[in-house]
């Protein structure tokens, strides 16, 4: 990693910057893909996947059998720890859920809102290097919880822990598509594949593409997201171990991946340094580890202020706090997608089973967006009854409003009711 020390405040942009991708270049490749599946349906998914994955595919849907045969080609130590994970997933947004709460505003006046689940939501699962069956529970529990009628499952992969993952969440439609075109699929429908109106998931440039143009023709998404990111502030009570190890977890994920170190202790960054060496060497995924960490970098800061205002600049998806006090210093950080307090949580316990959700914002989109939740999963609808009583007493303000507001009609609906 590169080590910055002590910038001053006019650096910080050139320090905090992402890899940059040329989204006009992606979209340019995407375009026609999104084109010919809105076009040709089903036919541009089996020819998009024999162009892109090489895989000459019989039927789009996964067959029920491979399905059920899934469970008996994983360890029952793996099906454990997925189960495990589940109910932790589980019992975290279940208690998202919020019951309605009727509010008199004013005599005779009451208001109050309701959760209603998606109708119809898409669930996409990258199959690339890395089988994301953790990515299925993430989106599927929450999207049972919200009570979705329809739950639409894409993946290039018929990775065994993928599809048991689904089982357990309930999730039946499960086709075999990737990329820009099963974002498409999704969000347009084929013969085969319903249209959504709400896409989720994480996946390649490409992928977060075609989510981006979907939602400009109005296919709501989870977030905009890019490769995944973690900053780690580190004081001189952090293990330099952990910490590479955290650095490392993160940055395996992809070459686009990115990490930040800061820390206003050299010896800690130091330290790291060494304890990066050592374990990137024993492990199967250096090649990518060590691209990322050529995008990333060590700061080196005065005090806990700067180190404060620079994380809160940089709005990292995953912020580790390896520093005493963690809790309390964590409540000056407001821009970040999920923070993890101390010497003994990894960012890894996030991605996997502690509870949380891993679906974050990346890219500095922490700023303004939340990680998914529950309520990514459902809407908001308010309701509203008012008696004779109540509008009488708040008539004549609709009225004086709606005149000022030259809205003739709208005051009369309140004069009818007066007379």
């Amino acid at each position: 990693m590169k080590i910055i020390k002590y910038p001053s405040p006019s650096e910080y942009q050139a320090i905090l910057t992402r890899p940059v991708q040329d989204m006009s270049v992606i979209e340019q490749r995407v375009i026609p893909i999104l084109e010919k599946v809105k076009k040709e349906g089903d036919k541009a998914l089996f020819e998009l996947a024999l162009q892109f994955d090489k895989v000459t595919l019989e039927t789009l849907e996964m067959d029920a059998s491979k399905v059920e045969a899934a469970a008996g080609l994983l360890s029952e130590e793996l099906k454990t720890a997925i189960h495990a994970a589940y109910q932790n997933i589980y019992k975290f947004h279940e208690a998202q859920k919020q019951a309605p709460e009727k509010i008199e505003t004013t005599t005779g006046v009451t208001c109050w809102r309701k959760s209603v689940g998606i109708e119809k939501v898409g669930v996409y699962i990258p199959g690339g290097t890395a089988p994301l069956f953790s990515t299925v529970l993430m989106l599927g529990v929450p999207a049972q919880i919200a009570g979705c009628k329809e739950v639409v499952l894409c993946t290039p992969s018929d990775h065994p822990a993928i599809l048991y993952a689904a089982k357990l969440c309930g999730i039946s439609k499960i086709f075999r598509v990737g990329g820009a075109q099963a974002v498409a699929a999704m969000a347009y429908g084929t013969e085969s594949i319903p249209q959504v109106y709400k896409i989720f998931g994480p996946g390649n440039q490409y992928v977060t593409a075609a989510k981006m143009l979907v939602n400009k023709e109005g296919v709501a998404i989870d977030m905009p997201a890019g490769p995944s990111e973690v900053a780690v502030w580190a004081d001189n009570s952090a293990n330099p171990a952990f910490v590479a190890a955290d650095l490392l977890s993160q940055a395996e994920h992809g070459i686009d991946s990115q990490v930040l170190l800061v820390s206003t202790s050299e010896e800690i960054i130091e330290a790291v340094n060494q304890e990066l060496e050592k374990q990137l060497a024993v492990l199967p995924r250096a090649e990518f580890a060590a691209k990322a960490l050529e995008n990333s970098q060590a700061v080196l800061v005065e005090n806990q202020d700067i180190a404060i205002d620079m994380l809160n600049q940089y709005a990292a998806e995953h912020l580790i706090m390896s520093v005493e006090n963690a809790e309390e210093l964590s409540e000056q950080i407001f821009n970040a997608g999920s923070i993890f307090l101390g010497n003994y949580t990894p960012e890894s316990a996030g991605d996997y089973a502690s509870g949380t959700n891993h679906t974050l914002p990346t890219n500095g989109f922490a700023k303004a967006y939340s990680g998914v939740s529950l309520d990514s999963f459902v809407k908001k609808i308010t309701i509203q009854k008012i008696t004779k009583e109540g509008i009488q007493q708040l008539g004549n303000t609709i009225i004086e409003m709606a005149e000022a507001e030259s809205l003739r009609a709208h005051a009369n609906a309140v004069r009818v009711r007066l007379a």
